[in-house]
Parts: C-alpha cells; sequence; structure tokens
C-alpha cells in the first residue's frame, strides 16, 4: 500500500497494485466527500510511477505556500487570471489543475492548456500524469474542452479527476473513466491519522471532522468556534428562542470581514443543523459536543418541519453562493424566513 495514506484501504490497495502491474487505466476517477484523501492518494499514485514524491508532494493545495497562491489569484480581474491559467508542476512530469477564482471554478483556459500541455512527452520515464482538482466545479465550457482530451489522449497521459459528487459530472466524462469511490473514515482510522501528526485537541478534531482526514488538520478551532456562535445564534432566533437583536450584533461583526466567504459559515451551519437533527431522533454521539446543551435545548423547541425547511433553506444559500451574495443579506433571509415559520 502507499505510505502515509490512511483509510479507504481498497481503493488504495487497487491502485497500487495497477502501478506494480502496469495495467493503468488512462483516466481514473476519485470520488468521495471533501478532505478523504482524495488528492492525496492521485499524488501517492503518481510518485509510486514517476518517482519524485517530495516534488509532487509541493504541489499539495493545503500547503500554506499553495493556499497563499489561490487565496491571491482570488483579488486578480478575470482577464489577468486567464491570461495566466492556474496549475502547479513542481515535478516536470505531474501537472495539478486546481479550481481558480473567487467563484473556485476551473475555466476554459485551464483545461486548455491541459490540452496543449498533454501533448508533451514525459520528461523522464514513460507516462505523465495530470491531476484535475474538483472536476465537478469545471464550468460547462470547461467539460466540454476537458472532454475532447478525454476521447484522444495521447498514449503517456495519465488523467485522474477529482469529485464529491460524481453525478455532477457530464456522463460521458463519467463513462470515460475508471471510478474508485472513497468514504469517509471510522474514528479508530481517524486517531491513527491525528496520532500521527500530532494535531492538538485530537477527540474534538475527530468529532468535527466527521472521518475527514483534511478538515481534522485545516481547522482553526477558534475561528470555528467564533463562526459557530454567529450561525448557533441564527438558529435560536430563527426559531424564535432569542430576540433578533441578538443576530443584529452578529451579522454587524461578520459583514465587514470580506475574507470569510458566505460558504465558511454555510459548512459550520450544516454541521449543527446535522447535530439537531440527531438530537431530535434521539442519537447520542453528535459533532458539536461542547455545545450540546444548546443544541438539545433548540432540538426539543422545533419541529421536525422546521429542521428540514432550515436545511433546504440553507441548500438554497449553498446554490446561491457562486453568485457572490452578501453575506448579511443572505443570513438576514434566513432568519426572517425560518423565524415566521416558527411563529
Amino acid at each position: 500500500m502507499f505510505e502515509n495514506f490512511y483509510g479507504n484501504a481498497a481503493a488504495s490497495e487497487t491502485l497500487f497494485a495497477m502501478t506494480r502491474q502496469e495495467r493503468i487505466p488512462q483516466t481514473i476517477l476519485l470520488s468521495g466527500p471533501e478532505g478523504v484523501g482524495k488528492a492525496t492518494l492521485a499524488r501517492r499514485f503518481a510518485a509510486a510511477m514517476l518517482g519524485g514524491a517530495d516534488k509532487i508532494e509541493q504541489d499539495d493545495l493545503s500547503l500554506e505556500a499553495n493556499a497563499a497562491v489561490v487565496a491571491e489569484r482570488e483579488k486578480w480581474p478575470a482577464d489577468k487570471r486567464n491570461e495566466d491559467p492556474l496549475l502547479f508542476a513542481t515535478h516536470p512530469d505531474f501537472v495539478t489543475f486546481p479550481p481558480d477564482g473567487p467563484l473556485r471554478q476551473l475555466s476554459i483556459e485551464q483545461m486548455r492548456l491541459l490540452k496543449e500541455r498533454a501533448q508533451f512527452k514525459p520528461l523522464h520515464g514513460a507516462r505523465r500524469v495530470f491531476l484535475i482538482d474538483h472536476i465537478d466545479r469545471a464550468n460547462e465550457q470547461a467539460a466540454n474542452s476537458l472532454l475532447k482530451t478525454l476521447e484522444e489522449p495521447p498514449e503517456h497521459l495519465i488523467l485522474v479527476l477529482t469529485a464529491e459528487n460524481p453525478y455532477d459530472l457530464l456522463p460521458t466524462i463519467r463513462s470515460r473513466a475508471v471510478p474508485f469511490h472513497l468514504g469517509r473514515l471510522s474514528n479508530e482510522q481517524m486517531r491513527a491519522f491525528v496520532s500521527a501528526r500530532a494535531l492538538v485537541d485530537p477527540e474534538r478534531r475527530i468529532a468535527l471532522a466527521g472521518g475527514s482526514p483534511g478538515l481534522a488538520v485545516s481547522i482553526d478551532l477558534e475561528v470555528y468556534d467564533q463562526r459557530r456562535a454567529a450561525m448557533l445564534t441564527l438558529l435560536q432566533v430563527a426559531a424564535g428562542r432569542a430576540a433578533f437583536s441578538e443576530w443584529v450584533k452578529h451579522a454587524e461583526a461578520i459583514a465587514p470581514r470580506k475574507q470569510e466567504k458566505l460558504e465558511l459559515f454555510l459548512d459550520v451551519l450544516y454541521l449543527l443543523l446535522e447535530d439537531l437533527l440527531a438530537l431530535s431522533e434521539g442519537a447520542v454521539e453528535i459533532r458539536n459536543t461542547d455545545v450540546r446543551r444548546d443544541l438539545e435545548a433548540l432540538a426539543r423547541a422545533v419541529p421536525f418541519d422546521w429542521i428540514r425547511a432550515a436545511v433546504k433553506k440553507t441548500d438554497e444559500l449553498s446554490d446561491l453562493v457562486r453568485r457572490n451574495i452578501q453575506k448579511s443579506i443572505a443570513l438576514d433571509a434566513f432568519a426572517v424566513e425560518l423565524r415566521r415559520l416558527a411563529a
């Protein structure tokens, strides 16, 4: 198996065996929840074929330097990004194409560059590997452009695609890829992972990560607690258990923080709603264990239909994220609409 890869042994073992048997499909699709190791597995797979693991790992998008590059490009105008499509290629035969810009999408310019670079022969060995991370975030033009490469890939090229939901992809893209699904890790596997990484506050990270090693590493607990305090108040106000003025205090505080996008708050809101639903159904385990009393009180106060409406409204806001709507306006509307339902 690949070293330092946790969970999803079946997929890992199969891909490792492929590298040893020289029976490798030209297009592979790794799907599964955010942070379960799809891109990590793709890099391990590439390193087993190409060598140079140290160089390939330098293209890990979670590394501070790479994250800073992606964040800085969000400030660029679209025409500047189009002139300089985003990719990472520390290893000459391994290239990563990640989502780019404020909407974090794969662009047609990136896929055109991929098609151009796909024709280049490997510098070392017999293969090149291209990782297209979050192919489910490709716009329609980009997806169609990629399809042309998938239909007739050069013999030396291996394409590895990652996606959270493979059914968000064009059927023609899915049909040309060998699929592997990666699931969430068990608590035992997560404990082994956080122990190996010597992460602080491990049990809380395990609970909040929900089987996602990537989230366990990346979550800033202090920032998370600030966002959760705001979202918990939002739910209490929306349920009619707190005055609207309580939410206004939080709304005024988060509105000026332009770097904190709406989707970051929605991620926290989803976790709280998941816990509310679990408690309403009598479950013992929840993810936000340290605010259990507040969640239990809220779960007793609202019916299932209210929780379902809250999830639906959160889904609607999530769909609007890419339209760049203002956080405060969106969350105000959430509170008003659900408060009316609670009344």
